[in-house]
């Protein structure tokens, strides 16, 4: 097969649904790969994990989000600049890494047809949060559009292996990927509930929402519009961080357990709340081994239950250490670590070298607010939500009338805390077009007692600082 062992072929709860398969070029070079999967993943699986150079130093770049939200797998496939990460494989496609800037005309920038469309609800964002808005909205036959950038809906969802708790009304039993299927499922039968995947909304014009598309670029435009953008993950400040295999633990989890590529055999973990912990232990469920994990703070961020299920397994976690360098030359092959100060600074002479094949950076999310700011919504800096997020009515409209917020780009959480957001944002959208009910009204209310409830954990105590700084009155939406 061609393949470096990084394919997962055998895995305890995932099966990886592979297509035929097919030939890829890469710098002429033939690899065998599967129809259908992102290009990154072959790319990476066969080995090739520098995918461009920096415009300005040359240094090789490769995944980091695996969400399309940089531009570090950026090639050139079949003449036309693409992310990687998003870019399907099919046979005979001919690829090759691109030094310096893509050419706009190899950018896909010439002209598309352009269509317009109108919707009464338009929900930018196809996780949790954008799901569970539109399950109501095509509950009560609202004409609703779905734009998510990825190839399938349930935004993080796929990619989250681990069972849900709580009740059964919130997937209580049930694994990430499983719920997303069973919402894939859902919102496809509701007859007045349209779903553009691989379309990405850019903007928003006096005209309306502006959308490109693999074959076609749209005009959107709607009486309600939910912006579930999510968050991206953060970077972190190290010598040689841009080396490849440098990468966000989401990056990660969706090379795992969406495309079956493990990303490394022995990597590093940088953090260690749940998501770090969490990581780690899919990874040994994939067959690779954490070579640690390293985390700032004097203790475990995450829950107990987690960190013993991946210390059984022999993996160290370093707490009061962070990680001060990468080393190798086309991708990481060791990692520098070291104690930290009660300044979070590094102290000489505490340094440990470690042997691993990749850097998992699991050190937190920030709310994707581009798109919303555009909308004109008011946005708060509130580090205790993840960074910048909306103003807004606890039942989610921002300062914009008719524009409501969910899900991480609202304040980073849990998929949990998503759904029953999704949930109070479509009954407040439900109202906006069609009028108040009492029994919308109190189903609403009990959304929201029930997402109080959730937040209610000393565990949540920061998020409900944070809201404390952005929840405004309905009077201020302007």
């Amino acid at each position: 097969m061609g393949y470096t062992g990084l394919r997962i072929h055998h895995h305890p709860v995932l099966t990886f649904r592979r297509g035929r398969e097919v030939t890829i070029y890469f710098e002429g070079e033939p690899i065998k790969a599967f129809e259908g999967e992102a290009l990154a993943a072959a790319l990476y699986a066969a080995g090739h994990k520098i995918l461009r150079y920096s415009p300005k130093h040359g240094r090789p770049r490769s995944v980091f989000c695996m969400i399309g939200k940089c531009g570090s797998c950026i090639v050139e496939v079949d003449g036309i600049a693409k992310r990687a990460c998003q870019e399907l494989v099919r046979d005979g496609m001919r690829v090759r890494r691109i030094k310096g800037y893509p050419v706009l005309k190899e950018a896909g920038g010439g002209a598309k047809p352009v269509e317009e469309v109108e919707a009464e609800a338009l929900i930018i964002g196809g996780g949790p949060a954008g799901l569970a808005a539109a399950e109501v909205l095509g509950t009560h036959g609202v004409r609703t559009l779905i734009v998510d950038d990825s190839h399938r809906l349930g935004g993080q969802l796929i990619k989250q292996t681990h069972r849900f708790f709580g009740s059964r009304e919130l997937f209580a039993g049930l694994r990430g990927f499983q719920i997303a299927e069973k919402y894939e499922e859902k919102i496809r039968s509701f007859e007045s509930v349209d779903v553009l995947l691989r379309t990405t909304a850019i903007g928003v014009f006096k005209e309306g929402v502006f959308a490109v598309g693999e074959e076609r670029n749209y005009v959107l435009r709607a009486g309600t519009y939910l912006v579930a953008t999510g968050a991206v993950e953060n970077y972190l400040p190290f010598e040689n961080n841009d080396l490849p295999g440098v990468m966000g633990a989401g990056a990660a989890q969706t090379l795992m357990n969406v495309w079956g590529v493990l990303p490394g055999k022995r990597p590093l973990i940088v953090g260690a709340g749940n998501v770090g912990l969490i990581v780690a232990y899919q990874l040994l469920q994939a067959g690779a081994k954490p070579a640690a994990i390293v985390e700032a703070a004097p203790r475990i961020g995450g829950w107990f239950v987690h960190a013993a299920k991946v210390r059984r397994y022999g993996v160290p976690i370093y707490v009061r250490h962070t990680i001060v360098a990468a080393h190798g030359e086309e991708g990481v092959e060791a990692a520098t670590i070291a104690e930290v100060d009660e300044r979070w600074r590094p102290i000489p002479g505490t340094e440990k070298t470690i042997e691993c094949d990749a850097v998992l950076l699991a050190v937190g999310l920030t709310p994707n607010v581009d798109l919303l700011r555009q909308f004109g919504a008011k946005t708060k800096y509130v580090p205790e939500l993840g960074g910048l997020t909306a103003l807004r009515t606890e039942y989610l409209e921002t300062t914009v009338p008719g524009v409501y917020v969910a899900g991480d780009v609202a304040g980073v959480e849990e998929a949990t805390t998503a759904i029953i957001e999704g949930w109070i944002a479509g009954y407040s959208m439900l109202m906006k077009l069609r009028g108040e009910r009492d029994e919308w009204m109190k189903e609403r209310e009990r959304l929201l007692k029930l997402l109080k409830t959730y937040r209610s954990s000393p565990v949540s105590a920061r998020v409900r600082a944070g809201l404390e700084k952005v929840i405004i009155g309905g009077e201020e939406v302007a």
